[in-house]
């Protein structure tokens, strides 16, 4: 039989775990929810040590990601693409920042835990977004875990920045480390 159907879920905990009615005002106050969720799913067993959120322009969340690929047996149900097909569905626009008659809508953010990888890097491209907000670095995730990020441009933040989307790293840093460092030293999936 051939399969006709796609279907992904996040896991239950995520409904306790979000407040959606909040506006998390600050880069760093966004971060930190891309990184709780990370830490929760590992906790959770429920995936990879990987959380994102995509924020609107009030700050408010449209939606959130965290990694189910081994959950799924779905290579690209990563963190942040679960988040941007999430938000994509809510608000019925494949760009997230333009509405259906191309006017620009937004600004609309991406909070990750940690860099997108090369599959994260190219939907982050074309999902829509205006700024892009980074926890841990690559080097940090194959450095704590045996995960692989895969090749990306040598200037990829220039890249984005080139497609008008704004790049911040390294905000809550070693908070995204510390969840990587606990996962790769119980010996987590690479998920």
């Amino acid at each position: 039989m051939l399969y006709a159907q796609v279907h992904l879920t996040l896991p239950a905990w995520v409904h306790e775990a979000v407040d959606t009615a909040r506006a998390y005002v600050g880069d760093e106050d966004k971060v930190a929810l891309a990184i709780e969720l990370s830490r929760r799913n590992v906790e959770a067993s429920s995936g990879g040590p990987f959380g994102a959120a995509v924020f609107g322009p009030d700050d408010r969340i449209i939606s959130i990601g965290v990694n189910r690929v081994l959950p799924h047996t779905c290579s690209l149900a990563h963190a942040e693409t679960m988040a941007y097909m999430l938000a994509q569905q809510r608000t019925q626009r494949a760009r997230l920042n333009e509405d259906a008659s191309g006017q620009r809508v937004g600004p609309i953010t991406l909070a990750t835990s940690s860099q997108p990888c090369c599959q994260c890097y190219g939907a982050t491209v074309w999902a829509g977004v205006d700024r892009l907000l980074i926890g841990a670095r690559s080097d940090d995730v194959e450095k704590l875990t045996e995960f692989d990020e895969g090749p990306l441009p040598a200037d990829w933040a220039g890249e984005l920045e080139r497609r008008g989307i704004q790049v911040v790293r390294d905000i809550h840093r070693d908070d995204a480390r510390a969840v990587l460092r606990a996962y790769g030293e119980i010996g987590g999936e690479r998920y």
